[in-house]
């Protein structure tokens, strides 16, 4: 199949997006955390202190500083530097909420005539904030594992009853290693899938032992085996070296291809080629996809559905927006994603579940949602 041109930057304009991006993200982060502070020496002016003030500063500046650091190198050092950062990060987030909440109470009491002292509403919501990051943390190192049963038109009767595992966005890298993949391999071991889809994201797209931290997979056995395209993480740079240790972890890489289990059609679109709708609509119909017969397609991001549906695919296997991961990010992303920001959902002849996925990005925290481990059971 005729490949379309990509376009490709020059080296000097991705060094400036890339600089104008960490720039532009430092800015939030620093008036964030000015926000954050003044809230709370408002609130508790006998904590103000010069020290306070420098602490602030360097937490503002961990996380670009860590992910600079995760992108160059991998090292126990920068592992356990950039787990802090993240984690700072999600309490960040909660800590944010609770300062605007602290607002609202003191003005809110203010306007109704009743005295609330400021330590104490400090107290209230900075600890709850506390509380959430906390959950949020706990929460996400226990995915669950989900049974959905799946009705898919001109199912091969021998497809009847079989389970399909979906294991999206796991993000090995400095936070999720192999351990974490090793838990999630040993819970599908005991559910015993028939075929497992990984539909991108497997890694975090920073520096790792690529091949370390996926080995767990060596351990899975599925009698119609281990399927897996290209997330957005997985190319953010050569996508080749994640290729080669997915391949070398006993999984088969889907490159833009079809392939046929016991008369069930399973296609595979890195995300990068189904970006656009018509180059995705081209790989489709070179692929010949059969519309008497039931297909699977696994592509990251929930998108392009109409030319899936057009082409005849039957279900359609995504991740990506782990369901917004953290409240609130969970309202935005449902803006972005509509209904198919996750579960199962339908689009005319198109059945799609999109994956709340089983890791986490950023933040190693869920607050509002939970990790998964899907099992797919086909009727």
């Amino acid at each position: 199949m005729e490949q379309q041109p990509v376009r490709q930057l020059s080296a000097p304009s991705i060094r400036v997006r890339i600089s104008a991006f960490v720039v532009t993200v430092q800015a939030i982060l620093f008036l964030v955390h000015w926000f954050v502070y003044q809230t709370w020496v408002f609130f508790r002016p006998e904590t103000d202190s010069p020290a306070l003030r420098t602490i602030t500063i360097v937490l503002s500046m961990s996380f670009i500083a860590a992910s600079l650091l995760a992108f160059r190198y991998w090292n126990v050092w920068v592992r356990v530097f950039y787990r802090m950062a993240a984690v700072w990060l999600g309490f960040l987030n909660f800590l944010f909420l609770a300062a605007l909440l602290s607002w609202v109470a003191y003005l809110g009491a203010r306007l109704l005539g009743l005295h609330l002292s400021r330590p104490s509403i400090a107290a209230a919501t900075f600890g709850l904030a506390v509380l959430a990051g906390i959950y949020g943390i706990l929460n996400a190192r226990q995915p669950r594992v989900k049974r959905v049963g799946v009705t898919l038109p001109n199912l091969p009767d021998s497809w009847h009853g079989r389970v399909a595992a979906v294991v999206s966005d796991v993000h090995l890298g400095h936070v999720n290693g192999a351990a974490f993949l090793r838990r999630i391999v040993t819970k599908l071991s005991r559910s015993r899938p028939d075929v497992v889809f990984i539909p991108g994201d497997l890694f975090d797209g920073t520096k790792a032992d690529l091949e370390a931290v996926a080995a767990p997979w060596k351990e899975l056995s599925a009698p119609f085996g281990i399927y897996f395209v290209t997330g957005n993480h997985e190319e953010f740079s050569d996508r080749a070296k994640y290729l080669h240790a997915v391949s070398r972890s006993g999984i088969r890489v889907l490159n833009n291809e079809k392939v046929t289990l016991d008369d069930l059609q399973i296609i595979g679109v890195h995300d990068r080629d189904a970006a656009d709708a018509e180059h995705l609509r081209s790989i489709l119909e070179f692929a010949d996809v059969d519309r008497s017969r039931a297909s699977v397609l696994l592509t990251h991001l929930p998108r392009q559905l109409r030319v899936a549906e057009n082409v005849g695919i039957s279900l359609q296997v995504s991740g990506h927006t782990h369901g917004g991961q953290i409240f609130p990010f969970t309202w935005f992303t449902h803006r972005i994603f509509g209904d198919f920001t996750y579960g199962l959902k339908r689009l005319g002849g198109l059945t799609v579940y999109t994956s709340s996925g089983a890791g986490t990005w950023g933040p190693p925290m869920r607050v509002g949602t939970r990790p998964e481990i899907v099992l797919l059971e086909f009727k």
